[in-house]
């Protein structure tokens, strides 16, 4: 689950084009549900809109209750905005349990066995039943590893299941259908900006979605699907993106890790253990203000409480990365928070390539943040 911050890049990232006045937290919640964190929590923290997953949902606790009930807004008692995906990414993640046809897919339950046909259609009557304010058309999604006639079929049935996703969206009034750009790391198709995230490497990452970017419309929201990380939150944002989602803060925290200014910090070391300090001296978060290194060592990885407190940190951390990414736009220092950023996670200068080369096509100077020989090449 991750916090990000929409907020809009003109073509490229070059010019501020405008800055949507919105912070996103989208999480992945199965039951109406974050884990660890209760929607009092997520509101202190300031998260604005949650994502939930539309394959989960409809197992349980179904469409058809949440609809009876009210929405998920109601069920799950969230007062502010909410966004559904499509359902589609289980085509990958449930790919062992899943038929895909040009009708849709069918996937296999994991819980009871039982087939489920998601056609676009479905797709489309679960989420208005569930009554997300933001849904996503169901797509043909593939690995980005996958390459061959596969990617070239997905990206033409995509574009076909947006049409019929279009002509079954009984809610257009109150509900925004997104579009999902799909065609893997093929140049010469589209690209997969709604599909990343799925193990390619990071020069091809930055490359999709500057091309993405480049292509899609300045006047609407460019959501990269799956994406959560810090540092490739900040550079595709400098490439023109506004959304991201992903369970990286939340998920890491369950396994011990914080997010700090400086990239990550493991609680589960032994040098934690008498470590007196807050997990990040500049967070003003709950979390940092009353508990020590040395306390959450102690529950990490044993203690329901351990996760819980670093999944409010960790979300903490994201919403005020995303907060400062969106003010810098506003103010037009963008560069600068760029280059700060970079000069906390990275302060030997070794700046990955990849992130010199997209902040060059971005046109961002880091040559200060790198060793001469991370440079980006002229």
């Amino acid at each position: 689950m991750s916090v990000v911050s929409l907020v809009c890049l003109s073509h490229m990232g070059r010019l501020l084009r405008f800055a949507w006045g919105m912070q996103i937290y989208l999480g992945m919640p199965r039951s109406g549900s974050i884990k660890g964190l209760t929607n009092n929590q997520l509101e202190e923290i300031g998260c604005q809109i949650i994502l939930g997953n539309t394959y989960h949902l409809a197992l349980h606790p179904g469409a058809e209750l949440i609809d009876d009930i009210g929405g998920l807004h109601k069920f799950m008692n969230w007062k502010r905005a909410l966004l559904t995906d499509s359902g589609g990414f289980q085509m990958v993640s449930l790919l062992q349990l899943a038929d895909i046809t040009e009708e849709g897919v069918t996937f296999q339950s994991p819980a009871d066995g039982k087939p489920m046909l998601l056609t676009p259609e479905e797709s489309i009557r679960i989420q208005n039943k569930i009554g997300a304010d933001i849904i996503m058309a169901l797509d043909d999604v593939v690995k980005t590893t996958i390459t061959g006639p596969r990617i070239e079929e997905a990206m033409y049935r995509t574009l076909r299941w947006i049409d019929r996703c279009i002509a079954a969206h009984k809610r257009p009034e109150v509900q925004n259908l997104f579009g999902i750009v799909q065609g893997g790391l093929d140049p010469t198709l589209s690209y997969a900006i709604g599909g990343l995230a799925g193990g390619e490497d990071k020069d091809s990452f930055w490359r999709v979605v500057a091309q993405c970017t480049a292509a899609l419309p300045e006047d609407k929201p460019r959501y990269v699907m799956g994406v959560g990380y810090p540092l490739d939150i900040v550079v595709c944002s400098a490439l023109g993106a506004d959304m991201y989602d992903s369970v990286y803060p939340t998920r890491t925290a369950r396994f011990g890790t914080a997010l700090v200014p400086e990239g990550v910090l493991k609680l589960t070391h032994m040098a934690m253990a008498s470590d007196v300090r807050p997990i990040d001296s500049t967070c003003i978060c709950m979390v940092c203000k009353n508990y020590t290194r040395a306390y959450i060592h102690c529950l990490v990885t044993k203690n329901a409480m351990g996760s819980q407190l670093l999944s409010y940190h960790n979300l903490s951390y994201m919403m005020r990365l995303s907060q400062d990414l969106h003010t810098s736009i506003i103010v037009g220092r963008f560069p600068e928070f760029v280059q700060g950023f970079l000069r906390a996670q990275f302060p030997k200068g070794d700046v990955p390539a990849w992130v010199c080369n997209a902040m060059e096509v971005a046109g961002i100077d880091i040559s200060s943040c790198c060793a001469p020989f991370q440079s980006p090449l002229a």
